[in-house]
């Protein structure tokens, strides 16, 4: 069962469907970003439903935002892969990731047809170039280590595939995660995509695992923290014992928790010389690109305009 009471939209109206809506800090930051983006006060209503759901549920759900004039759309996290698997057949369009990765992030509507759009290889592909140079791995012959094998990791990868120039190539990228499967759908996307970049992909159910790997890593190197280790479970996806590369960059998805790994990177930050990042970009581009698609507006990736956005965003947390 769901909370929402799929009564008809009185208004133009935004929706968010996730497992525990209320709580998110983002109830009460989408009504200052709408106002300051200039489209008004637009209702924000969160429809929670269980992790892998009904089915039925969630075509119920889409079915209802395709019929009904006053809802514009939607983000979704949690259930991208489950939501777009039940009720794939009811949109009209469907973008090229949405259809490479069997997954939706956003629900819109352009002259009247109902749209499925995966929009994080466009958002994780922005977060990594706000803070890696250009031209990065042609100079540094560095690796990249991505650890956890989820959602944001294969976006991130597909990001990689189609944009990197073969000259600006990672030495390797390893990709670790703790069960088999995720990698498995990774593999099987890769091979569709992969242009020619040297992929090493590894089964590591423990963090001792991943800690091998960071220890043999090359200067330059970025390592990043995919899992949910940090922010929705206690602890890191490596040990205290692991070396972050010289001259490299750490990277967490999370921007919320305890946020352990980050914690580790920071440690090591002088020493090794180390950027380190957090996932509040990754954060602000996962939502704004959404409005932007779903209110049809023009929203900057970068600049003043974004500046403000991330400002307001932080005061209302």
């Amino acid at each position: 069962m769901s909370n929402f009471n799929f009564e008809p939209a009185t208004n133009p109206t935004f929706y968010y469907i996730g497992t525990s809506t209320t709580k998110s800090s983002i109830m009460r930051v989408f009504p200052k970003w709408a106002e300051f983006l200039g489209i008004g006060n637009p209702p924000f209503i969160g429809i929670d439903c269980k992790i892998h759901d009904d089915p039925n549920l969630y075509r119920r759900i889409v079915n209802f935002m395709k019929k009904d004039n006053n809802s514009l759309g939607a983000l979704v996290t949690s259930h991208k892969i489950d939501l777009f698997d039940a009720a794939y057949d009811l949109f009209d369009e469907i973008d090229p990731y949405s259809k490479l990765l069997g997954e939706l992030s956003c629900i819109s509507k352009r002259k009247g047809k109902l749209w499925a759009h995966a929009k994080d290889p466009i958002t994780s592909g922005l977060s990594y170039e706000s803070f890696i140079p250009k031209n990065h791995w042609a100079k540094s012959k560095g690796n990249i280590f991505i650890i956890g094998a989820g959602g944001a990791s294969l976006a991130l990868t597909t990001y990689l595939m189609q944009t990197l120039k073969k000259k600006n190539y990672p030495a390797k990228i390893y990709i670790s995660n703790r069960s088999k499967p995720r990698l498995e759908k990774m593999k099987k996307v890769h091979r569709i995509i992969n242009p020619g970049i040297e992929v090493e992909y590894l089964h590591h159910p423990k963090s001792e695992d991943n800690d091998i790997i960071m220890n043999q890593l090359k200067s330059g190197s970025l390592v990043i923290n995919g899992t949910g280790l940090g922010k929705d479970i206690a602890g890191s996806p490596i040990t205290d014992d692991a070396e972050f590369p010289l001259g490299g960059f750490a990277w967490d998805y999370n921007y919320r928790g305890e946020l352990n790994f980050l914690q580790q990177a920071r440690k090591q930050q002088k020493e090794k010389k180390l950027h380190v990042e957090d996932g509040w970009t990754y954060f602000l581009h996962g939502w704004t690109r959404v409005i932007a698609e779903v209110f049809h507006i023009n929203i900057p990736t970068s600049g003043s305009m974004f500046d403000n956005i991330s400002h307001i965003a932080r005061e209302v947390r």
